[in-house]
């Protein structure tokens, strides 16, 4: 009788505990946070517009809305990224960005923070509108030229426009493809460059890495519902630098001049308006230099209670020659931290057509989860 008592107290000992021990899993569910990782592309010139090479992090200073911020990983050009890590920290202390720069970010994938900072995403976008029709030929040589001669970027798209936007070649590092691709554009009827350069942004937002959307325009917008400031703040937000490439025929309306140069400062890119097809493939070269000598930094804010716009200030600190000219995006608009029990690498719909560009939610870039359940987000 004692030992049936004893084996009947075990038994429900141990219904209890097991009880328990599933309460506790299901009150402790599987949790991803987001860490906001902001990333900016900055060119450093001097006063005669040439490149400023063989700067160190400790060169820079960047303040989001007047807080200081601590660079979190830095690459010239082309080469990749690296951590930067604080020389005051004693010996065999770690840095929250040197690990994330080793450790894998998908369980079983060998792509690291350095991987995905690492390059250039390029998204070339052709005007192929009714305005084109006298130099279709021209345009297309210029950007073959162009696409052949990045042979340093990590993968290049090309999409064309008029009415409508055509994904002509999605993301690839096969220059074959985007060159016939190139060669296979016709001409179209009118220009909705804002609805269809909206369209390209988002797709460039969903990639890692360097993002780059380069537009070559003939003339001005006369079809878009999307107006160029929600263009641009959406470029600043996602970490999208905008170079505009365009004719004389966008110079004989003020307005559109005006739109472009502000629309490429705000983003860090630049705007060139050319006179013939000659000072067009300049500027797609112009581009191309650019590329090669921008400065990428990266930085987890500090705690900031500004879930609106916040303003980005990039300076040279150190003993540097006066007169040196910064260009970089100005600023982004987060996106609201947030928890979910599971996260997805987010992968565009390149093959779907043109949509209406006010569906989408336009968020930033979200990369994909690590081992430890943490979401890094890329404003």
């Amino acid at each position: 009788m004692v030992r049936k008592s004893i084996l009947s107290l075990c038994l429900f000992s141990g219904l209890f505990t097991g009880y328990r021990n599933g309460a506790e899993a299901q009150e402790s569910p599987d949790l991803h946070v987001v860490v906001n990782l902001v990333q900016l592309n900055v060119a450093v010139t001097d006063k005669k517009g040439n490149y400023i090479t063989g700067l160190q992090p400790k060169d820079f200073s960047i303040v989001e809305d007047g807080i200081e911020e601590k660079i979190a990983t830095f690459a010239e050009g082309n080469e990749p990224a690296v951590s930067v890590t604080d020389s005051s920290k004693s010996k065999g202390a770690s840095d929250p960005a040197d690990e994330l720069s080793k450790e894998p970010l998908i369980a079983g994938s060998p792509q690291t923070l350095k991987s995905l900072l690492a390059g250039a995403n390029v998204f070339v976008l052709f005007d192929t509108s009714n305005y084109m029709y006298r130099g279709f030929v021209f345009a297309q040589d210029a950007i073959a030229e162009f696409v052949r001669s990045l042979e340093t970027a990590d993968k290049i798209a090309f999409y064309s426009y008029s009415r409508d936007l055509s994904r002509a070649a999605a993301l690839t590092a096969d220059r074959t493809q985007v060159l016939r691709a190139v060669r296979s554009t016709v001409a179209g009827d009118e220009a909705a460059l804002y609805n269809t350069l909206l369209l390209t942004l988002k797709d460039a937002a969903q990639y890692q890495g360097r993002k780059v959307v380069v537009v070559f325009s003939n003339g001005p917008d006369n079809s878009s519902v999307v107006p160029p400031e929600d263009v641009a703040e959406f470029a600043q937000s996602a970490g999208v630098s905008v170079y505009m490439i365009s004719t004389q025929e966008a110079r004989l309306e003020p307005l559109s001049t005006a739109v472009f140069d502000r629309m490429t400062a705000a983003t860090g890119g630049k705007a060139y308006f050319a006179k013939n097809w000659r000072e067009e493939k300049q500027a797609f070269a112009s581009v191309r230099d650019d590329l090669a000598h921008l400065y990428s930094l990266s930085y987890y804010p500090k705690a900031n209670p500004n879930s609106g716009w916040r303003a980005i200030t990039v300076k040279l600190v150190g003993d540097h020659p006066r007169g040196y000219k910064i260009r970089t995006r100005n600023g982004y608009r987060p996106r609201s931290a947030r928890f979910s029990s599971d996260a997805k690498p987010v992968q565009p719909d390149i093959n779907a057509g043109a949509r209406n560009p006010l569906s989408s939610d336009g968020g930033s870039e979200t990369t994909p989860t690590r081992k430890e359940n943490t979401t890094h987000q890329l404003p």
